[in-house]
């Protein structure tokens, strides 16, 4: 895991040290991705700046779908068809926006970021 956004102490070009100007803020520091998955529903809580709080999904049955025309409709989710955002989010069904979903429903891509909303919102593909 990197410990900062920004790299303070790079090399010179001559091989020598660079001392950073600065030390790291705590809003630089990074934190490894949420990934969604299918399963049975599990969320976490987690503190983020300003003494707010991110709800997050680690794994989810079942996506919010926007029928056109329509009203919103819960579905269970069957399978990730098609992660254009990653190939090995695709390889391991990882749920991030602009996934396309398998529902009991037909075919949806997802629009939210389960990652960061804690809620799977998707509007259907015909």
């Amino acid at each position: 895991m990197r410990k900062s956004l920004e790299n303070l102490a790079t090399s010179k070009i001559t091989g020598g040290r660079r001392h950073p100007l600065r030390t790291r803020r705590k809003y630089e520091i990074d934190r490894y991705p949420n990934e969604a998955l299918i399963g049975p529903a599990v969320t976490i809580t987690r503190k983020v700046r300003g003494k707010n709080q991110k709800t997050a999904l680690k794994t989810i049955d079942f996506v919010n779908l926007a029928i056109p025309n329509s009203k919103v409709k819960k579905t269970k989710i069957v399978k990730v068809l098609e992660n254009p955002t990653n190939s090995d989010y695709q390889r391991r069904g990882v749920i991030c926006k602009g996934a396309i979903l398998e529902t009991e429903d037909g075919k949806c891509r997802v629009v939210s970021k389960p990652g960061q909303h804690g809620a799977v919102n998707a509007v259907l593909i015909k």
